[in-house]
């Protein structure tokens, strides 16, 4: 019986990784794998590197130990969205013989062919997150040159601005006003 974990991740604490955990545990239970471990790194984004994700860095060090045969992953960008940190997490996991399968790509690292495919979806994943980021960043500078505050609204309201200018002619400090 193949010894497998479970890789999976989110990017805020809003989300949940149990639809991760559910799918790739069906698939593995039709294989006939063995789940050792499931690692679970949440709210944390994928273009963090393994030492800001203590979930990917705990199975780095458990495939160090044999703990598994395979990494079961559901789908390319939970694992990463840095080509350099896929690509370097992939070469160390091959280094060890330990596959990769990505569920929603249906990419098996085992394989030559999966192994390319792997790069190129790697590549297109970097890409997606560089473009979402210049969309925000373009978005962002359209709103400040209208004019608009960027940020939270103030609960600052007229009479706190009056109260706060009146406590400083009187010579009170900053914190002392703003206790």
């Amino acid at each position: 019986m193949k010894k497998v974990c479970l890789y999976v991740r989110v990017s805020t604490n809003k989300q949940t990784v149990e639809n991760q955990i559910r799918e790739l545990t069906e698939y593995s239970n039709r294989c006939g794998y063995e789940i050792v471990e499931i690692y679970k790194d949440e709210g944390i984004s994928g273009s963090k590197g393994r030492d800001e994700r203590p979930s990917l860095d705990k199975m780095m060090k458990d495939g160090v130990r044999r703990k598994f045969d395979m990494v079961l992953c559901w789908s390319v960008d939970r694992l990463g969205r840095s080509v350099s940190h896929l690509v370097q997490t992939m070469n160390e996991l091959q280094q060890l013989k330990v596959d990769i399968f990505f569920l929603q790509q249906g990419i098996d690292t085992s394989t030559s062919t999966g192994r390319l495919v792997f790069g190129i979806f790697s590549c297109i994943s970097e890409m997606e997150r560089t473009v979402i980021r210049e969309r925000v960043i373009c978005g962002l500078e359209r709103v400040k040159k209208q004019g608009k505050k960027l940020g939270r609204p103030t609960k600052m309201n007229e009479g706190m601005k009056n109260g706060v200018l009146l406590l400083r002619e009187k010579g009170m400090g900053i914190k002392q006003i703003s206790k």
